[in-house]
């Protein structure tokens, strides 16, 4: 009886099911005809000031690492990882540009990621962010995360303690929905609205009326 119930309700400590193929399931051809995903989204400019606004304003914003002392807290400039968040987190980015570009990832696609460099001791070496449309995230045979990263041909294979993975809004906790998929129908709209000629606007959003008939006395 105790070996039904175990096969009847698995623990979840030791899930099995994908976690990447339901976040690209809304993406694809919008109800006005046009194609939309993260990048012909930015070509309009409602998503592209949201993005850039947002993206922007909270990647101005301090970052500081802190301790907790009996009274509450401090700044730590001597913490490993100080010069890596506020200053420069590899030798090709500054601190503000990093978590723009992320923050660009998380909005668009819904999930942003980073790899993680670390020496052999295992201390945090740099970061640089990763493409969202390149990586998928899956779970082996003993039910642990992994993620796959594709650029260039190449198939790169990365444990969870080398990816910084900051997902959005989603329903498993692992992955985030990407909100132009949600969003893709108005989008499309939008894209499509943009396409017509000038010459036809007119004719499109103020069709011609008939003159008004006054029925006889």
């Amino acid at each position: 009886m105790i070996d039904f119930l175990k096969r009847l309700f698995k623990a979840r400590d030791k899930p099995k099911d994908s976690v990447s193929s339901a976040p690209n399931f809304y993406m694809g051809q919008s109800v006005s005809g046009k194609v939309v995903n993260e990048r012909s989204s930015m070509q309009t400019t409602a998503v592209f000031a949201c993005v850039r606004i947002i993206a922007e304003t909270v990647a101005s914003l301090p970052l500081h690492t802190y301790k907790y002392t009996g009274e509450g807290k401090e700044k730590v400039y001597d913490h490993p990882l100080y010069k890596l968040l506020h200053d420069e987190p590899n030798p090709e980015m500054t601190s503000f540009t990093i978590r723009e570009t992320m923050l660009a990832h998380l909005l668009l696609w819904g999930n942003a990621y980073c790899q993680i460099i670390r020496n052999g001791r295992g201390d945090v070496l740099g970061l640089y962010p990763l493409l969202p449309d390149k990586m998928t995230v899956d779970r082996d045979k003993k039910g642990e995360l992994y993620y796959t990263y594709r650029k260039e041909g190449l198939t790169y294979y990365l444990s969870p303690d080398e990816v910084l993975h900051i997902p959005g809004l989603g329903f498993d906790g692992v992955m985030g929905y990407s909100p132009v998929a949600l969003a893709k129908n108005a989008i499309g709209l939008n894209i499509a609205a943009g396409s017509l000629p000038i010459t036809l606007l007119p004719v499109v959003f103020y069709p011609p009326r008939e003159p008004l008939k006054i029925p006889p006395r």
